[in-house]
Parts: structure tokens; sequence; C-alpha cells
């Protein structure tokens, strides 16, 4: 990976509460535009990896860059997207896409047009004078989404955004966000507890060990998309990080 593609740099990430050690010296490069999924076994610790990443939560030790700088909340265009819906309940679908480009300031006609485009990419161009509260969570979650795409963020970071969704309702939502993904060329890191969902989204997937949290391996997924679960290397890569995770659960 040449120095010149890397977008977010980990170094020795380790955060402790107290005497608990949660991340112990994690290491890891994410290159510009990549999609990189992170998985582990329950209560591993990614939700605490991804608040050290936003700043949430203030670092032990270590440090996380991007390009080449520590990263600043403030000065990088970081958008992120968490379990809960945060869709701003008096504020209609347009107006929370609208949102983050008002406060960027964003010149008007620019603005119109991200907005008519997040909303035909994620299908709610007909609901767009609804309130979050006349939504479904499928249609909530689109929202959020497309609000956080808007800007063109450089670096997007998800936390399990589909967990409360069923199996249908995931892979339309998935396949959206792939297009936002593909059209802004936004880098994503994307944590996620189900193993097939990694393998249908990430370019590579980032295992993580149980507490202290460190990382166990970093595999390839390099599947031509659109990619479908029942190929046979889709299964072999699914089986490969699913044997992994287990042997994490065992030790």
């Amino acid at each position: 990976m040449g120095k010149e593609n890397i977008k977010v740099q980990a170094r020795n990430l380790t955060k402790c509460f107290g005497d608990l050690k949660v991340l112990d010296h994690i290491s890891f490069d994410v290159r510009q535009g990549e999609f990189l999924c992170i998985v582990g076994p329950t209560g591993c610790g990614k939700t605490t990896f991804l608040n050290c990443l936003t700043k949430i939560y203030d670092i032990t030790d270590g440090e996380i860059l991007v390009d080449g700088a520590p990263i600043d909340c403030r000065k990088n265009n970081i958008s992120y997207i968490l379990q809960e819906s945060s869709a701003m309940e008096w504020l209609t679908v347009e107006e929370n896409i609208r949102f983050g480009l008002q406060i960027k300031r964003v010149p008007q006609t620019l603005l119109k047009e991200r907005v008519e485009e997040m909303l035909e990419i994620v299908g709610l161009t007909e609901y767009r004078h609804y309130y979050p509260r006349q939504l479904s969570i499928s249609m909530l979650q689109r929202t959020v989404i497309a609000r956080a795409f808007a800007t063109y963020p450089e670096l997007l970071l998800m936390d399990e955004p589909y967990g409360q969704l069923d199996l249908d309702l995931r892979f339309k939502l998935e396949d959206e966000l792939l297009k936002l993904w593909q059209k802004t060329k936004t880098t994503v890191i994307f944590i996620t507890h189900n193993v097939e969902e990694a393998v249908y989204l990430g370019e590579r997937i980032m295992v993580l060990t149980n507490k202290p949290t460190g990382v166990k391996q970093i595999l390839d997924c390099h599947l031509e998309r659109p990619r479908d679960v029942a190929d046979r290397e889709f299964v072999k890569i699914r089986n490969e990080v699913t044997d992994l995770i287990l042997s994490l659960i065992h030790i």
C-alpha cells in the first residue's frame, strides 16, 4: 500500500478505562476511498474503537492520523452514523439532508443538486416533506445515510446502522449504501456483527480479537460487484472470517 494512497492511519491505538485495558495497541491503515469492514466477537470493543476514531473518547496511547496529520473533527470532513437513528425529529426528510450542507455553507445551486441527488439514490423523493415520525425504520436510516453522504465526507464512520432491520431490507439498503459510496468516493469504516454483511460490502475485512482488543487479521475481499452471497468465493471468504471469530470465542 503506497503511502500516497493512505487516508487513515492508526498507530498503537490504546484505550483504558481506569485499570481496564479495552483496546491494545491497534495499528492499521485505510486507503483513500476504501470500504473497510470491521468484525469481531460480541463485546470485543468495536464501538469503543469507533468512539476513539470519532474522538468521543480520548485515547490513552497511540495516534490516529488523517492524511498524515492528527485527526481533527473540526477540520476534517467526517460523518458518522451510529446504531440509533439520528434523524432530527423537527425537520423533514429534505431538511435533514440539507442540514449538513447548510452548516458547511455550500452554495445554494450545489446544495439543491446534492439534495435531489441523495433523495433519488435512497428512493425518498416522494417522501421529502415527511417528518421522521411518519417514516418507517428503513426510511429513517435512508434519511440519515443520505444526510451523511450529502456533504461528500472524506471519511464516514458507521456503527451497525442496519442492526434493527430484517434481511430483505438490509440487502436493499446495503445496495443503496454502495451506490452512495461509489458516487462520492468516500472512505468508509463500517462496523458490523454480521459477517455476511461485511463480505457483501467490504474491500477488506478487519477481524478484532477479544478484550483487550487487538487486530487478529485483515483479509482482502476483491470480489466483483454486485456480489452474490451464494457465489463459491463469497462463501469461502465468509467461512474464513467466521472461523477466525469462532476461534477467538473458544480461546
